[in-house]
């Protein structure tokens, strides 16, 4: 047998078993995404979209049971929308810290540090926010230091590695001759990074951000440590709540029947959020490039 003949049935080989992970991803998708909206559609088909929406009471035990979700939707909203202000701005600008300002060995420590932040389990997160986060909005605040303030500083500091990750290395792929161009052409090296090299590497920048919001969304063992976990409307940034994946947590260890299965509706609509927003962002990508 021929080498151009062996090289030929590796290459077929080789194509064969990328053909058949990507396939398995798909299909891996697909059977979580038909699973969920199975379970889902069954409740829907049992109580009313709106009422299931915009209802204020969640009372699964009650005669006649209650399953409005929209305190645990705004509770979700306020806890990712907290993490963001907090952790995309600090990620943003540490990444630019280690990509254009920080010395090779403070880097040689910094790096291995973030990278040790993602890292840590969620649980681990969750005891400091427990110990360290809770007292100290307690003694700033009062209340019992559980609510949405803890529970957003406390994803604000989980989606930090990941935002900066992302972002240093999108920074570092912009070619070096974008800065030494504006540099060369009187820019400082704040305008040059602020004005070229961001626009260059906004899409992966984006990228950066919608990975730390689908953490920061997505996040439970944490956030039901420090966020209050109370079903009712959000009564303030410091009153306690419930997040979506919170709820789910915290019952599907007993719920059966109808409650079951408005449990993964609840799944359905947290899917539904984070594909608005991946779609939102590749929308906004596009408008970049064109």
């Amino acid at each position: 047998m021929g080498r151009s003949k062996i090289k030929r049935i590796t290459e077929t080989l080789v194509k064969i078993l990328f053909l058949i992970a990507a396939l398995t991803s798909v299909a891996a998708v697909v059977t979580i995404c038909l699973f969920m909206f199975t379970g889902g559609g069954a409740a829907l088909g049992k109580i009313s979209a709106t009422d299931f929406l915009f209802g204020t009471e969640w009372s699964p035990t009650d005669n006649p049971p209650s399953f409005g979700i929209l305190p645990m939707i705004l509770g979700s909203i306020y806890v990712t929308g907290g993490a963001i202000i907090i952790g995309v701005p600090i990620g943003i600008l540490t990444a630019v810290f280690m990509a254009y300002y920080c010395p090779k060995r403070l880097y040689t420590f910094l790096k291995p540090a973030v990278d040790l932040l993602a890292g840590i389990p969620s649980i681990v997160y969750g005891f400091f926010g427990l110990v360290i986060l809770v007292p100290f909005i307690k003694s700033l605040f009062g209340g019992d230091g559980k609510n949405i303030v803890t529970a957003s500083v406390l994803l604000g500091i989980m989606i930090l590695p990941t935002i900066i990750s992302v972002t240093e290395s999108t920074l570092r792929s912009v070619p070096q001759s974008y800065y030494e161009g504006a540099v060369a052409l009187g820019a400082t090296k704040e305008r040059a990074i602020l004005k070229v090299l961001f626009p260059a590497a906004s899409s992966g920048i984006m990228t950066a951000v919608v990975l730390g919001i689908g953490r920061a969304i997505g996040e439970t063992m944490a956030v039901i440590m420090v966020a209050g976990n109370q079903p009712r409307m959000p009564a303030g940034i410091f009153k306690g709540v419930r997040t979506m994946t919170a709820n789910i947590v915290l019952e599907m260890g007993y719920a059966q029947d109808l409650h079951r299965q408005v449990l993964i509706a609840t799944g359905v609509v947290l899917f539904i959020f984070i594909l608005i927003i991946n779609l939102a962002i590749q929308f906004f990508n596009r408008r970049n490039k064109q």
